[in-house]
């Protein structure tokens, strides 16, 4: 009698002897099952793909909002307050924002906002529409703009009220004809001279969606005073110290800005964590769907499986029959196909990881940018490959083990 040892050892040849078996009938059929495998490969490669596609959406949904300024903090009047009284509305002001600073812990920058609209001469008597935007020389930071020619305003611009100011590109274009050119120009603005003394940009495009246009152009807050009746400021923008703080910090904000104010007046204090969340859902709600897609394309593979195995059953049945007179068990039967299944089913697999992860790493190659992928992917799909082999294996693997000797000895 076998020791539990030897058993183990006959087990091990026996399944060796089976994957060898059913290497053998892949190679003696190679377009049929290379054909059944293929489904196997898009399935498992879509599943890395969607993955993939799934990372990238949401590191770039993430990346842009970051750029914008994912510590940006805005605050704004929105209605009340010159309904009930006769004094006006109950805007915000340079105190509120100072109050907020003295009282609110987590506040590394603040501006003020103060938009204006101004036409200016152009070459040939044309005038073009400008965006006056009056800020404090932390806007830079606040706001997280890049400086592409000359320099931003800085504090001591601003005490020294200097008639001063940055432009967009496209602007800088349009009145001078590029970007260097417009460097120490002087600019109109209601009889006063401004002197440009640099052009900027978002670091992110926001199409027009945030307060900078393609004409707009910034100068120091004590200059646009020059322009206005009464010291209010359409918005006030903070920028917290870390984005762990930014909710805990609007939420202060909107405290005392509310408490300097009447009761009926709406104040808007608003940070980027709600855009944060809802890409985050966007994208994870795009890959499940994208998923769902891959994980049907699997599924017509694996049905492809059971009928290529379903027919090898129907074409082999005197060899099953010979098998089982020479001594071959059941389960012997059972396990042979099953092992056809799941070869077929991991070449697949195998085959699709591969080609799934070529293709982002091959971006990296032709652009600078980096796609992440996922290995926890790679991982699912050679699982999912292997569980497809078995589940769709399983019926005709069973049909071939079930199959009488005798009558499959007399089947021509």
């Amino acid at each position: 009698m076998e020791s539990p040892a030897q058993q183990d050892v006959h087990a091990h040849l026996a399944l060796g002897e089976m994957f060898s078996f059913a290497y053998e009938t892949f190679m003696s059929n190679k377009i049929r099952f290379a054909l059944t495998a293929l489904g196997m490969v898009i399935g498992t490669a879509s599943l890395i793909l969607v993955t993939t596609i799934g990372l990238t959406g949401k590191q770039y949904l993430l990346n842009q909002i970051q750029a914008i300024g994912s510590n940006w903090i805005y605050a704004e009047y929105e209605s009340g307050g010159g309904r009930i009284s006769n004094t006006g509305n109950d805007a915000l002001t340079i105190d509120d924002m100072q109050a907020v600073l003295h009282q609110v812990d987590g506040i590394v920058a603040a501006s003020p906002v103060v938009p204006l609209s101004e036409r200016v001469a152009v070459g040939g008597g044309k005038e073009r529409d400008l965006q006056i935007i009056g800020v404090y020389s932390e806007y830079q930071q606040v706001r997280n703009l890049v400086i592409l020619s000359g320099r931003f305003f800085d504090h001591e611009d601003s005490q020294a009220h200097n008639k001063v100011g940055v432009i967009t590109p496209k602007l800088a274009i349009q009145l001078y004809g590029s970007e260097q050119a417009s460097l120490g120009k002087t600019l109109k603005l209601s009889g006063l001279p401004f002197t440009i003394i640099g052009t900027f940009r978002e670091r992110v495009d926001t199409f027009g969606q945030s307060e900078v246009t393609d004409n707009t152009m910034l100068i120091p807050y004590t200059v646009i005073r020059y322009f206005q009746d009464t010291p209010v400021v359409k918005q006030i923008f903070f920028s917290a110290a870390d984005t762990s703080l930014v909710v805990p910090v609007t939420a202060q904000i909107q405290r005392v800005i509310q408490s300097r104010h009447r009761p009926e007046s709406v104040y808007s204090v608003r940070n980027l964590t709600q855009l944060v969340s809802m890409a985050d859902k966007i994208t994870t709600s795009m890959t499940m769907v994208l998923l769902a897609v891959s994980l049907v394309v699997l599924l017509v593979s694996g049905i492809g499986i059971m009928n290529i195995m379903l027919a090898t059953v129907s074409a082999r049945i005197r060899e099953i029959g010979i098998r089982k007179a020479v001594g071959a068990t059941n389960r012997e039967i059972r396990f042979q196909f099953l092992s056809e299944a799941v070869l077929i089913s991991l070449i697949g697999g195998v085959l699709g990881i591969v080609i799934g992860l070529a293709i982002p790493f091959s971006v990296r190659f032709f652009t600078e940018y980096r796609i992440p992928v996922s290995g926890l992917s790679a991982i699912i799909a050679i699982i999912v490959s292997s569980l497809v082999g078995i589940l769709f294996g399983t019926v005709p693997a069973i049909r071939a083990s079930q199959l009488d000797p005798v009558e499959s000895l007399r089947y021509e």
